[in-house]
């Protein structure tokens, strides 16, 4: 299996299974010298993990993170950062109805196409548990970046909406409910939605929103590495992820150019951001701004018709635990995959300048 890796100068390597003895990565071009905050590594993959409330899947894991190589003392080497994160509570035999047959919109089917084989358990390398590894790689990345902040934060379930820009949100409170938004009226309406629909043994999607702040001028190389192409494949790249859009994004299309062009400030900042804080594909110091779209979960604990290895109808109903909505989840899964990509951006263009 190819694709296994992202970045260029900065390159995390993931590896690992849902259900296998663990899940892990090995992060290459890590500059030595750099004290690592351990605990803030942590505190992510707590962000992230299984069972934290009730709207996600109640998977009991701890997640704790242990490094094997390119630190010493706490600092890093220089040389390739191994780590593993254990799997401990997996229960396989919830998949082993599904065997021999697919789920609708799920990677079974083009997994056993494509390689001849697949591991039906939670979907084996399909399975979203694959950015535990992405969580630690981009927490590291985070720390080369001081400075910078990256905020992300659930804008959308479903129908449900903010429709305040970033700027007006207060971002401070998005820690503060169990959907991750930063409007707790709204967290509040959400929370009952998704609630609503895991009852009915279904599920829904929604929209994460991510602030970059802080971002140095000058990241993003033209052409085929733009900042905002990267960015776009580093989130098209987590799994459920059906859309991203920086800046105006689609609704900079009903706008004119006099009204989408960013003015100038005498110190070279603009008086709006349409532009997403990128120009040319290179960062222009303003703010980052993007949002992703996530799909609902394709694995629904109600009966749905599918087929089997042979071709056959069948009825399938996932059993087990599952998230009802993955975007309270995605939300640190977000800021690693922002933090990874500018960090590498970063190192390129620190070298270009040698």
């Amino acid at each position: 299996m190819a694709g296994n890796t992202f970045g260029t100068v900065l390159r995390l390597t993931t590896f690992g299974e849902s259900h296998g003895k663990g899940l892990g990565g090995v992060l290459d071009g890590c500059p030595a010298g750099l004290r690592l905050d351990l605990e803030a590594i942590q505190h992510q993959l707590d962000r992230r993990r299984p069972g934290q409330s009730a709207i996600v899947t109640q998977r009991k894991e701890a997640d704790q993170v242990e490094f094997f190589s390119g630190l010493f003392e706490g600092v890093t080497t220089g040389t390739p950062i191994g780590f593993l994160v254990s799997n401990q509570d997996q229960k396989s035999h919830d998949y082993s109805h599904i065997a021999d047959s697919y789920r609708p919109s799920h990677a079974d089917y083009v997994y056993d196409q494509k390689y001849g084989f697949r591991d039906y358990r939670g979907g084996g390398r399909s399975s979203a548990r694959e950015t535990v590894s992405r969580v630690v790689g981009g927490s590291i990345a985070r720390q080369l970046l001081p400075g910078v902040t990256f905020q992300a934060y659930v804008s959308q379930v479903g129908n449900l909406r903010l429709e305040k820009p970033h700027s007006e949100l207060d971002l401070s409170l998005t820690e503060t409910n169990d959907v991750r938004c930063p409007d707790p009226e709204m967290a509040a309406r959400m929370e009952a939605y998704i609630r609503q629909v895991r009852k009915e043994g279904d599920t829904i999607g929604g929209v994460v929103s991510c602030v970059i702040r802080n971002v140095p001028v000058g990241l993003g190389e033209p052409v085929f590495d733009k900042l905002h192409a990267r960015l776009g494949q580093a989130m098209l790249s987590i799994n459920a992820v059906k859309g991203f859009e920086y800046g105006s994004g689609f609704d900079g299309v009903c706008m004119k150019g006099s009204e989408h062009n960013d003015a100038y400030n005498a110190d070279g900042t603009t008086k709006t951001n349409h532009s997403g804080g990128v120009q040319g594909g290179i960062s222009n110091g303003m703010d980052v701004y993007f949002r992703v779209a996530f799909k609902p979960v394709a694995t629904l604990l109600q009966a749905y018709e599918s087929i089997d290895k042979a071709g056959n109808p069948v009825q399938v109903q996932g059993k087990g635990r599952h998230d009802p909505c993955v975007v309270p989840r995605a939300v640190p899964i977000v800021e690693a995959m922002a933090a990874l990509t500018l960090a590498d951006l970063a190192l390129l263009a620190r070298l270009s300048k040698l």
